[in-house]
């Protein structure tokens, strides 16, 4: 997980941002 964070924190590209939230909101849901 924080290496997705690093990887995407260095990406400033939308594209990769909507794929880094989409990972995060899959990740919360498998928590839950």
């Amino acid at each position: 997980a924080i290496k997705a964070f690093s990887l995407a924190k260095s990406l400033s590209t939308g594209r990769s941002k909507s794929f880094f939230v989409r990972q995060t909101n899959t990740n919360k849901k498998v928590l839950q």
